[in-house]
């Protein structure tokens, strides 16, 4: 290891060279109460940024046992760090108009308390943080006296206000820990009480915009549950916190346009992760295995027995192991439907208005109109019962249109101004008091589907001599050739989550996917690595982990792997 002082030889010996030659400063060094790692120089400086790593020892940090008692206290301290060194950046940014630590960034966490690569804290208490540096240049030179600012300046800065006990608010500290234990108890009564998810009175649901994920500030009504959903659970700290529990089962939310049906659905989807205090949905607790399924016109699908909802297709073609690079609504759905439950989900999220129409009912006029000798089709309304009585697989569905779904539902929820009233009383009476006379159709018993084992062809991530497999964003991946759209996969939350899933799949293509192993043992393997050894299993660099992974749950990786136009199954 190099001394800071041999670093700022070599900055001082390049100042004025071309960008080239910041290369020269790759190497470890000791900063006293850090080791400086810099692991990546860019190029030039419109590059990607260069990316370092901070190893602080427990002689620094001082952090207490209690911090590494378990998985929920390293989680939260790792998540609580990262936004306070991201809250420093902006602060200090902020004060000097831009100027200050524009070079300095660590990947700004959203909403959600994830297992994240830009912060670890170690079994023995000291601390590694990721971060990216934009190293300063005059032009296309090297600008000496920014770098030295940054590196000697504002990173001590940073590690002293953000990695040190006697620097950080204890008290934020344990009450961000204390909230993610909480949530974890409420999470671990939902099988308790047989529910798939619960949201407690007060919380705020509504988000900004469309396009934001933070709570709405003004105008938003807090959720109160209806007095017969209720339930009370039990905090770690012998309080208890009220609110709405949804059973298992088929429930349905029901709504005029504009009252809140999506906003509960979008809640509960989310609630399969922990939450921030201040967001709204801190106690919004949904069962993890939770899947949002919805209609993908135009997605691939690989061998997929989609037999249990479509059927016996024009010109005698087999819906067995469906295969398509164009699925319609319908297909894709039936498709999603059958990989969500493949991978173990228990509960199926639908929403009516990103949902296949023929695929969720045919009326009793169509099918007067159109056998079932006529259609392919067997509506989800016709298995939503069997999904749970057979196979144990709940339903929470938003209808606006469909009635016909009263016929089959355990429970109605109506909401009315963002409120929420059990009527399942009055559906049921309307329901026998208005027949529709639409006929159960007659179908084939359910069938789990056969394990499906995907194959090593077609999923090299080359293109053309480099490895390719990278985020665009939320929603895509470019891996090798092709492109892979998670658009319809909603419970996606931060591109870091996106980012680990592509480098997830090629470490699935070079050391699980052979055709011996089922595409779920696939996935459960690569999810048990890196909760295992960490981030730096699906690292493409030797020796080196990026500080902009998140953590994603086996479906997501699933889904993406699913949607890979190359993806080839036995």
């Amino acid at each position: 290891m190099e001394s800071k002082a041999a670093f700022l030889r070599i900055l001082r010996s390049i100042d004025g060279k071309g960008y080239g030659a910041y290369k020269e400063i790759r190497d470890t060094y000791d900063f006293g109460p850090f080791a400086l790692h810099i692991e990546h120089v860019q190029a030039d400086p419109f590059a990607p940024p260069s990316r370092i790593r901070i190893e602080v020892p427990r002689s620094f940090t001082s952090f207490p046992d209690d911090l590494l008692a378990n998985a929920i206290t390293i989680r939260g301290t790792e998540d609580f760090l990262i936004r306070r060194v991201d809250q420093l950046i902006r602060e200090k940014r902020a004060k000097s108009k831009g100027k200050a630590f524009a070079e300095i960034r660590i990947e700004r966490p959203g909403q959600t308390v994830l297992t994240r690569s830009a912060m670890t804290l170690n079994r023995d208490g000291g601390v590694e943080a990721r971060l990216t540096v934009e190293l300063p240049a005059k032009g296309r030179r090297i600008f000496a006296k920014a770098a030295e600012r940054i590196f000697c300046e504002d990173l001590i800065y940073l590690v002293d206000q953000a990695l040190n006990w006697r620097n950080i608010s204890q008290e934020q500290l344990k009450k961000h820990i204390n909230l993610l234990e909480e949530q974890d108890a409420i999470r671990r009564q939902l099988k308790e009480k047989k529910l798939v998810a619960f949201i407690a009175n007060g919380s705020l649901l509504a988000r900004e915009s469309g396009r934001s994920d933070l709570p709405m500030k003004e105008n938003a009504v807090p959720f109160h549950s209806p007095p017969s959903l209720e339930v009370e659970m039990e905090l770690p700290n012998g309080c208890t916190v009220k609110g709405m529990g949804i059973p298992e089962g088929v429930t349905l939310i029901v709504g005029g346009g504009y009252h809140g049906k999506s906003t509960l659905l979008q809640a509960i989807e989310r609630g399969v992760y922990d939450h921030i205090g201040g967001d709204g949905r801190e106690y919004c607790i949904t069962d993890r295995t939770a899947v949002k399924v919805r209609a993908e016109d135009g997605r691939p699908v690989s061998r997929v027995d989609i037999t249990t909802f479509i059927n016996h297709l024009p010109q005698g073609r087999s819906t067995k192991r469906f295969s398509t690079q164009d699925a319609s609504g319908s297909t894709s759905q039936a498709a999603g439907i059958i990989e969500a439950v493949e991978m173990g989900a228990r509960c199926l999220l639908m929403d009516e208005d990103t949902c296949a129409t023929n695929f969720m009912i045919r009326d009793a006029r169509m099918q007067e109109l159109i056998t079932k000798e006529q259609e392919p089709i067997t509506p989800f309304l016709d298995r939503v019962r069997e999904f749970y009585e057979v196979a144990g697989v709940s339903t929470i569905l938003v209808l606006g249109g469909a009635g016909d779904y009263l016929d089959v539902a355990d429970r109605v929820i109506a909401m009315h101004e963002y409120r929420p009233s059990d009527v399942t009383a009055q559906a049921k009476e309307i329901a026998t008091r208005l027949p529709t006379r639409r006929k159960r159709e007659k179908i084939e018993p359910y069938m789990p589907s056969q394990p499906r084992y995907p194959l090593p062809e077609g999923l090299s991530a080359f293109k053309g001599e480099r490895e390719k497999a990278e985020a665009k964003g939320l929603a895509t991946i470019l891996y090798g050739k092709e492109i892979i759209d998670l658009s319809g996969v909603s419970q996606l939350v931060e591109e870091s989550q996106t980012r680990a899933i592509a480098h997830a799949i090629r470490y699935a293509v070079n050391h699980y996917i052979d055709g011996t192993l089922t595409l779920q043992e696939v996935i459960a393997r690569v999810m048990r690595d890196l909760e295992k050894e960490g981030f730096q299993v699906i690292s493409p660099f030797a020796n080196s982990v990026p500080g902009q992974y998140a953590m994603p749950r086996p479906f997501e990786l699933a889904a993406a792997l699913n949607r890979l136009p190359s993806l080839r199954i036995k």
